[in-house]
């Protein structure tokens, strides 16, 4: 009896295909939320950050930093800007700053600032 195997090869291929994309997918959409709680801790690190390096200069100064642009030259503090929004809001300078830190593109930048 003769058979001619050639003919399902293609279905083999298509369910590997298949398979594969499913798999791509899957992958995919479980590393959604582990994407966002990374975005959370580094919106959180960048904030504690600016703020001790503002309560160090107090303590040092006896002023609050005028700007972030400060903090940066005179304490060393680096923030990735092209990920992440900060908006340093200093008043006078014997109250503490205001830091709001927003991911770049995101909606709530919008909403949280003044």
């Amino acid at each position: 009896m003769y058979s001619d195997r050639k003919k399902r090869t293609w279905i083999w291929v298509l369910l590997a295909a298949v398979l594969i994309a499913a798999a791509v997918l899957l992958i995919y959409a479980q590393s959604g939320p582990q994407r966002a709680e990374i975005r959370e801790k580094g919106e959180a690190a960048i904030r504690e950050l600016v703020e001790t390096a503002a309560r160090q200069c107090y303590a040092v100064e006896g002023v609050y930093p005028p700007n972030l642009a400060y903090l940066e030259d005179h304490y060393g503090i680096r923030i990735n800007k092209k990920d992440y929004f900060v908006n340093y809001d200093a008043f006078a300078s014997n109250v503490p700053p205001s830091v709001i830190v927003t991911p770049v593109g995101s909606t709530r930048a919008s909403e949280e600032l003044p």
